[in-house]
């Protein structure tokens, strides 16, 4: 945002930088660099897990299949399968379901009945496997990201915002699904 206040300070027109100028167009082009900056952030987010984890020892994972053995693995407490589907923000709970098969397959979880639930638990060998991602990511993105300058402080708020935007986002939604 600084960039752009000097950029009319200094006279000159900065455009936004989006991906579809006709939805910029409207009422907050801000709003459409936000997507724009999301949509590079997802993509290099997926692919930053699937080779973190590829190093880490196991290939052929996908992005959400990452994504739930770290969730099943959270304070190393069973997961039932409407937690993961709630945590992770899941609409369509087959794909959930399909990504647990695949890393029950591949030895990293197990699930048991209780009752009418099933609950998720990571293995001794996805457990690892999460400590080997986890120095990767230490080692290679925490590291860069810290001599980036950016602080805590402002990675926090960074994630607020997206948290806060994820809501409206929602909202927005609903609604479009009632018109």
């Amino acid at each position: 945002m600084a960039k752009h206040d000097a950029a009319r300070n200094k006279g000159t027109t900065q455009r936004p930088i989006v991906s579809s100028a006709h939805l910029a167009a409207g009422g907050s082009p801000a709003l459409s660099e936000v997507e724009f900056s999301l949509t590079l952030a997802v993509t290099a987010y997926h692919r930053w897990m699937v080779h973190c984890m590829t190093a880490s020892g196991m290939s052929q994972l996908s992005p959400l299949e990452v994504l739930i053995l770290h969730t099943v693995r959270h304070r190393d407490r069973p997961k039932s399968m409407a937690d993961i589907a709630l945590v992770l923000d899941i609409e369509e709970t087959h794909l959930a379901t399909y990504a647990v098969r695949k890393l029950t397959g591949a030895g990293l979880v197990t699930t048991v009945r209780q009752g009418k639930e099933k609950l998720v638990t990571a293995t001794e060998d996805g457990i690892a496997l999460c400590d080997r991602y986890a120095a990767l990511r230490e080692k290679l993105l925490v590291s860069a990201v810290g001599a980036s300058g950016a602080t805590e402080e402002q990675l926090s708020t960074a994630a607020a915002l997206l948290r806060t935007l994820s809501g409206f986002y929602h909202q927005a939604a609903r609604s479009a699904a009632t018109l």
